[in-house]
């Protein structure tokens, strides 16, 4: 058998990287080039394995630039048994400083899907030969236009007075429905989006909507139209009986401003705050699994 040579890439060599064929196309995700351009990926940080000149296992870090944090696996795809995935692994945790996150991006609904399965069971094997763990799954959905469901008239909905309400109705919610681009926030700013969302999403506070029910809040909502796509920010909840038209009026606030798309992350235990979306319109894009090293906090 050919020799097994794993090394980073160098300036230049990012048709190697893409040499190997996308084994998930379904996947909306950055290209490599794209992620070059920008600077989040780098030649550095970026591994490749080959065997007789050809690319069997490629594994890319990310980190935007200004990040605070450290580096995380975003892309590990396998062309070969786990064992050589887990050897590109090892030498690249060693060489970057040790194991770090990684992002496992998956199709919706993969773990129904034979074909997916096929793909990933490998890269998966492979990162825990090289001592990650599986720390949960993240769910993105996303809303496209489908009609909203009515209003009862039971709640009402307005603007927040400032910014210290806010942070006085996140401080009370133990754990918020919704929490969208978490995992970006903790890395690149380190910012705990269940308990600071200004310090990510800014001090201005016209696209979020307080639920109140009888004059008293009942939930919180914070939207963002011109991040990478609108999305559903931030959502908890005082009163869950509130979810159902708490969501819809967040997503009209973001339609009227002109958003045909919305994007929301929910952590995949979270059934019943699935369920929600679902009748609110919202369908599965993709999973993210995350793995972390085993002495990582939780």
């Amino acid at each position: 058998m050919t020799d097994l040579v794993i090394r980073p890439l160098v300036a230049g060599e990012e048709n190697l990287f893409d040499s190997m064929p996308n084994p998930l196309p379904q996947l909306r995700q950055v290209g490599y080039a794209d992620g070059i351009a920008g600077g989040g990926y780098r030649p550095e940080t970026t591994w490749v394995a080959l065997r007789g000149g050809r690319v069997v296992g490629r594994a890319a870090w990310l980190l935007p630039p200004g990040a605070v944090g450290a580096p995380w696996l975003d892309r590990f795809d396998l062309d070969a048994e786990p064992e050589v995935g887990a050897e590109l692994l090892h030498a690249a945790h060693e060489a970057l400083g040790g194991p770090g996150r990684y992002y496992a991006a998956l199709p919706a609904h993969w773990r129904r899907r034979e074909e997916v399965l096929a793909v990933v069971r490998a890269p998966m094997a492979a990162a825990r030969l090289a001592g990650l763990v599986e720390r949960g799954e993240r769910l993105r959905c996303s809303w496209t236009g489908t009609p909203l469901p009515a209003s009862s008239g039971r709640y009402h909905f307005r603007p927040p007075a400032d910014a210290a309400e806010i942070n006085a109705l996140v401080s009370r919610i133990a754990e918020p429905d919704v929490l969208t681009g978490a995992e970006i926030a903790q890395a690149v700013a380190g910012v705990d989006l269940a308990t600071d969302p200004l310090a990510w999403l800014g001090d201005a506070t016209e696209e979020w909507r307080v639920a109140l029910h009888a004059g008293e809040p009942v939930g919180l909502v914070g939207t963002a139209g011109d991040a990478c796509y609108p999305l559903l920010a931030y959502l908890g909840l005082l009163d869950e009986a509130a979810r159902p038209e708490l969501l819809a009026e967040a997503v009209r606030v973001l339609a009227a401003g002109g958003a045909r798309e919305v994007i929301a992350d929910v952590d995949a235990h979270r059934v019943a705050v699935l369920a929600e979306l679902e009748r609110t319109g919202f369908r599965q894009l993709r999973s993210r699994v995350v793995f972390a090293p085993s002495d990582a906090p939780q």
